[in-house]
């Protein structure tokens, strides 16, 4: 395990910042949005790794490195990174990166060039129907320090001000039909919650066209009657409730990410889950989202608030 990096120069990262792409403010406790390259902006993109890691170490998961940056930030053309930043306390709150499909190349093997490739397998359907009017993320986090109590509101909404970000990357490109991407589960959580949340996912966001599986599944079913007899099956707000007081029982919560993407939209297909052998033996599991089925709330939070007009 190699020590992780310094801090970044703040003065460095603030000298970057007049040349990245701003995209939006964020709706709650006003951050800003920003876009970056890691060849443009070496300096923030370490400082990116390096908040990655920390976040992901945390959980029990990360690279070992001294700095999370892979060849899915530095290929050509690379992945980019959106990222909220506070300009009160001049530190980078989270970020996801992103690469849209229109840029995705394809290895001589035929499979597309993303970080879902080692994990997942794509049907032709897929690549063909799906892929090129995708946005692949990835990498999401929340910086170690706004995901304690102590961040205040600015903790609070980390996410929330993401999904700004998101939703601004929605109306910017508009050809976005999808957003594909994973979640993480930590080794650390209790095996039997794990198998009760990929059976709720089984039931209501499953993959019936077999777009997307994993080369080696997890095997995450229960054999046990009074497991499977946990869920009605056929009204999703009385099972999630039951779902997060059996998790609460295991001394757990159902991971924030996991929640959020269920509450995005009732179509998301999700591909089952795979160990990930370089970040920690994480338990990762494939989504979809359906861009025109996010519910009206959601879109009018995140999508629609944004305006081409907003400027620093």
């Amino acid at each position: 395990m190699e020590e992780i990096i310094e801090k970044i120069d703040r003065v460095l990262i603030k000298e970057e910042l007049k040349q990245a792409t701003f995209i939006r403010h964020t709706r709650k406790c006003n951050n800003e949005i920003y876009v970056i390259e890691a060849h443009q902006s070496p300096n923030i993109m370490n400082e990116i790794g390096r908040l990655r890691e920390i976040a992901f170490r945390s959980g029990g998961g990360g690279t070992g490195k001294s700095v999370d940056i892979d060849e899915f930030d530095l290929m050509t053309p690379p992945c980019r990174q959106l990222f909220v930043w506070d300009p009160e306390e001049e530190e980078i709150l989270g970020g996801y990166r992103f690469i849209l499909g229109k840029d995705i190349k394809f290895k001589e093997n035929g499979l597309p060039r993303i970080a879902m490739s080692h994990l997942f397998e794509f049907s032709q359907d897929f690549i063909e129907n799906y892929l090129p009017y995708t946005i692949e993320l990835g990498r999401s986090f929340v910086a170690l320090e706004y995901q304690s109590s102590k961040a205040g509101a600015k903790g609070l909404f980390a996410l929330d001000n993401l999904w700004d970000g998101l939703g601004a990357l929605v109306r910017i490109y508009p050809q976005t039909k999808y957003l594909l991407g994973k979640f993480t589960m930590y080794t650390e959580f209790p095996v039997v919650g794990r198998n009760m949340i990929m059976n709720f996912l089984r039931i209501y966001f499953p993959d019936r066209d077999n777009l997307i599986k994993p080369h080696y599944p997890l095997d995450t079913t229960v054999n046990d009657a009074d497991f499977e007899s946990l869920f009605c099956k056929d009204d999703y707000k009385k099972d999630y409730l039951t779902l997060n007081g059996e998790i609460r029982n295991l001394g757990a919560n159902i991971p924030p990410l996991v929640s959020a993407y269920m509450a995005l939209s009732p179509s998301m297909k999700t591909f089952g889950t795979a160990i990930n052998d370089e970040f920690g033996d994480v338990e990762e599991t494939g989504m979809l989202i359906t861009v025109e089925d996010i519910y009206p709330e959601k879109r009018a939070r995140h999508i629609e608030s944004y305006s081409e007009d907003d400027v620093l």
